[in-house]
Order: C-alpha cells, then sequence, then structure tokens
C-alpha cells in the first residue's frame, strides 16, 4: 500500500471489518474494487478504524482461509499504520450491551460504533448493517451501490 495526501475532513468516519475483508478478499470481484476505493477515500478523509473491526477482519480472512495468517497479519499491520486506530473501555462496553438490549444492534457491531462515536465519527461505512441505522449521533451507510460507491457514500464522501 502506498500513502496518499490527506484531504480536509467533512465528518469524521469509520469502516466495519467487511468493508476491511472485501478490500483485500480477491473472491469478491464485484465489491473488492470499491472497498479499496472506499478505503483510500476514507484514509484521505481522517477516518479512524476500531480495535474491533481489525480484530474481525484478521479473523474473518484467516478462518475463512481467504489468506494466510502470516499474509492477513501484513494486510493488519498495514492497516495499523495508515489508520488512526482505537480501542474501547468498560463504558464503551455499556453503550455497546444497552444498544444490544434495545434490539438495534449486535454486541460486537454496537463496540465498533460506541468507539467510533468516542472519537466523534458521525458516519460508519458497513454492508452488514442496516443502511441509515442510527448509534447515538452516526449513521451507518451502505457504501456498496449498483454501479460502484452508493449515493450515500459519495454525498458523505463529498464526491
Amino acid at each position: 500500500m502506498t500513502t496518499r495526501k490527506c484531504a480536509a475532513v467533512a465528518e469524521r468516519i469509520t469502516l466495519d471489518s467487511n468493508i476491511l475483508v472485501y478490500a483485500f478478499d480477491n473472491t469478491e470481484p464485484e465489491k473488492q474494487p470499491i472497498a479499496m476505493d472506499l478505503l483510500w477515500l476514507a484514509h484521505d478523509r481522517g477516518a479512524v478504524l476500531t480495535t474491533t473491526a481489525l480484530g474481525e477482519f484478521y479473523w474473518v480472512m484467516v478462518r475463512k482461509s481467504k489468506v494466510a495468517p502470516l499474509k492477513a497479519h501484513g494486510h493488519l499491520r498495514d492497516l495499523i499504520t495508515l489508520f488512526p486506530v482505537l480501542g474501547f473501555g468498560t463504558d464503551t462496553l455499556e453503550a455497546a450491551a444497552l444498544a444490544v438490549a434495545g434490539g438495534r444492534f449486535g454486541f460486537w457491531d454496537s463496540v465498533i460504533l460506541a468507539t467510533a462515536e468516542d472519537a466523534g465519527c458521525r458516519v460508519c461505512f458497513s454492508e452488514d448493517m442496516k443502511d441509515g441505522a442510527q448509534f447515538g449521533n452516526i449513521v451507518v451507510r451502505n457504501p456498496f451501490g449498483t454501479n460502484g460507491l452508493s449515493d450515500a457514500a459519495r454525498e458523505v464522501l463529498g464526491l
């Protein structure tokens, strides 16, 4: 991966693990280029990644035999180098548990969203969570459209 110049941030964003997986998954020829473009656009706009999303990314890449563990580690290392990475504490776990109790999100999705919200994110790109769903100040956007990036993703990214 090469680095690119960082543009001004309109809305702070984060990426769910499924977007990271698609970016490196050669078995998804329709989604891979969109996810890779989104990865770079997010990087250029100062996006942050969560330790939860990165952990899920690594586990899916290895568990589903998409790549060997050392190759997955290399991709993980690249992502850690390119993006600021945020972890979570007990307050975040409590917020995630309350969201689960409210029936809105699964637990690990809630941890990603609560961690990102603590960092000031306003958008999380994900294919797995419902497009338009809200968690506090964060709205979930599905970046995949019929012809590339979705209109919602283009709007968030200022394209």
